[in-house]
């Protein structure tokens, strides 16, 4: 299976090191759950992958694209929603949306009509003409999800996009989530809602101090904690322990 994401001994240090010579491998079309306590390294790895970010050594492949080398082609075909997302103050919804859709050179018709159905899906149909200066943090999640959704990336990259949606909302992301997968998009997604990643994701990383501690399926990571059986929570934290030898 081809490889949406190729990372290779990947390594960034600010005074001491927050991605630590970190491997992995995404395929085509999978939903990739990153976990990792607070500094374990998840944001800088993506934003590195973003290429937002230079590495210190490394290497990043996106469908083939070197990120180093071809780094047009590879942003071409990402998208990355961060935990607090930039939106343009002086712009309304509808407005931002349709700046993305300029910026990315997409068919006017067919992003009018995809902008409008994000809107109604993500609860903001109503606030289209508002300023996003005026926004809640609730608000400028969904407007800024509504835009990495519209531009139909091969790699969607996420943040903790749940944050500040109230539950219904938040549903609604994970079935569109879902859904884009299920086309043929590929993506990663960092929470610390770990039931969502249990219920979503196909594989799941778990990194520690910049290292990848465990990797695979919910089955492949219990049994790697050796708790067959056991819930998510409990499995994680066993894996980014630090284990002193008895």
């Amino acid at each position: 299976m081809k490889a949406a994401l190729r990372i290779d001994n990947l390594s960034k240090s600010f005074g001491k090191p927050a991605v630590d010579q970190l491997s992995l491998t995404i395929d085509a079309g999978e939903f990739y759950a990153l976990l990792g306590p607070n500094g374990a390294g998840k944001t800088t790895c993506l934003r590195m992958v973003a290429g937002l970010l230079q590495p210190d050594s490394g290497r990043i492949e996106i469908f083939g694209h070197d990120i180093a080398k071809d780094p047009r082609a590879a942003k071409q075909i990402v998208a990355w929603l961060p935990d607090e997302p930039m939106l343009y103050e002086k712009l309304t919804a509808w407005e931002y949306l349709d700046f993305i859709a300029g910026l990315w050179r997409l068919d006017r018709k067919k992003a009018k009509a995809q902008a409008e159905e994000l809107l109604v899906r993500l609860a903001l149909i109503d606030q289209r003409d508002q300023l996003c200066e005026g926004f809640s943090r609730g608000m400028r999640q969904k407007t800024a999800l509504a835009g990495a959704l519209l531009i139909e990336p091969k790699l969607l990259m996420l943040d903790e996009p749940l944050t500040g949606l109230d539950v219904e909302i938040a549903r609604t992301v994970k079935d569109l989530l879902v859904e884009r997968v299920r086309a043929g998009a590929t993506i990663i997604l960092t929470t610390h809602i770990l039931e969502v990643a249990e219920r979503l994701a196909s594989r799941i990383g778990i990194i520690a101090k910049g290292r990848l501690r465990a990797e695979g399926t919910i089955s492949d990571l219990r049994a790697q904690s050796g708790m067959a059986g056991g819930v998510l929570e409990d499995v994680f934290l066993d894996l980014i322990a630090d284990k002193a030898p008895a």
